[in-house]
């Protein structure tokens, strides 16, 4: 057998290779031989990985600063990484969109499971933005940028460098244009028949969640009539596509005032301006405000940012979801319904529901669960890493 020119990593005799065989895409520092030589490579290098009998396993991203010290790319059989082989995963990845969706705004890349680990790609017509949250990514941004630019035919392509993987990874936090012009105004991007204000230069994360558009979808049937209270709004996620189906009135809460300014001009582009209201503070201040002021609604959202980001953060975020599911049961008028969702990782559907049910029986109100949502089909779960299914909604009747 031809040796490779590529440097190699080696797994310890302790670690069975077979995870990893059946598509297992992580690699962590203490199951690879951690010799001068491994230490030594530069995060972001290219390498052949072995078992502990020198057998060929795989093609993949090494850093050694970071906890996953390796990530699988490909079969060991690939030569290397370059614009070519990132098209043809690109490629692969529009495929499923273009299929999923009539018009281009979604999510094209959803890291490890369309086979490029660590890189998020989302896509608002003719601009993408491209979270590099892994240090082989970062290292081949021209490449993966002029290969994005070739399949899609986006004009501009924005880096940005605000994912938490990031900084795990030891990576820089520089945001950038990689070509074209930027945008000078947020985006309208249309879903569920609500227009939302994608700001991608500025916003949250790469500038709109598209991974609740089902869940949106299901809230919006539930909507008709409704008064709606949408909690950690961010531009309106919830809220405003219940302005769109039917409902007569939302607030929606927010710690940015940014966010919500956004929000107020989508609203006003869909001709809703006059029903949604806007309220920015700490939601649970708010939420408790509202109980003592007893106020009631339809339909109640409540979509925070992950409480538990981590495994040790799990039990406190655990709390912190049962507590907001406490304060916000009292506010769902009789038969009304409460929407709780988690974007934590760490909890497990089971262990969220337990926490929501404990913090609504808490309130003295009693549920029905009519639907479990979870992100849509351009975030697609990869089975053998069960973070990939890191969204959780909960729909309740109360």
């Amino acid at each position: 057998m031809t040796q490779s020119p590529l440097p190699v990593i080696r797994l310890l005799p302790k670690t069975k290779p077979q995870a990893i065989r059946r598509g297992y895409p992580w690699v962590y520092a203490n199951e690879v031989v951690t010799d001068r030589r491994t230490r030594a490579l530069a995060p972001g290098t290219i390498a052949l990985l072995e078992d502990s009998d020198r057998a060929p396993m795989a093609l993949v991203g090494v850093n050694p600063n970071s906890k996953i010290i390796a990530r699988v790319l490909d079969s060991a059989e690939t030569g290397g990484v370059d614009r070519a082989w990132f098209a043809t995963r690109l490629r692969k990845a529009l495929s499923l969109r273009e299929r999923l969706f009539t018009t281009p705004f979604y999510r094209l890349v959803h890291a490890e499971v369309d086979g490029l680990p660590g890189v998020i790609i989302d896509r608002f017509g003719d601009t993408a933005v491209i979270q590099p949250n892994a240090a082989w990514a970062d290292v081949l941004l021209p490449d993966l940028a002029a290969a994005l630019a070739e399949v899609t035919g986006v004009t501009t392509i924005l880096k940005n460098a605000g994912g938490r993987g990031r900084s795990l990874e030891g990576l820089d936090g520089g945001d950038a244009v990689l070509l074209g012009p930027p945008p000078t105004a947020p985006i309208p991007v249309k879903m569920n028949g609500a227009t939302y204000m994608a700001d991608l230069l500025g916003g949250q994360k790469t500038g709109l969640f598209y991974d609740q558009r089902p869940n949106h979808a299901f809230a919006a049937r539930l909507s008709q009539g409704a008064r709606v209270l949408d909690v950690f709004s961010h531009v309106g996620g919830f809220g405003l596509a219940a302005l769109a189906n039917g409902a007569v009135q939302a607030h929606c809460v927010d710690g940015s005032e940014a966010a919500l300014a956004l929000c107020a001009q989508g609203a006003a582009q869909m001709g809703a301006g006059d029903r949604v209201t806007t309220t920015k503070g700490d939601a649970f201040d708010v939420l408790t405000a509202l109980g003592e002021d007893s106020a009631e609604h339809d339909l109640v959202v409540c979509d925070p940012p992950a409480f538990a980001p981590s495994h040790k953060a799990r039990d406190a975020g655990l709390r912190a979801y049962e507590r907001i599911a406490r304060l916000a049961a009292p506010l769902v008028s009789e038969d009304g319904y409460l929407v709780l969702c988690s974007c934590s990782h760490a909890v497990d559907l089971s262990a969220f529901t337990g926490a929501c049910l404990r913090g609504i029986g808490r309130a003295g109100r009693r549920a029905q669960l009519i639907h479990t949502g979870h992100a849509g089909p351009d975030h697609p779960l990869l089975p053998q890493l069960a973070e990939s299914g890191y969204l959780k909604a909960l729909f309740f009747r109360l």
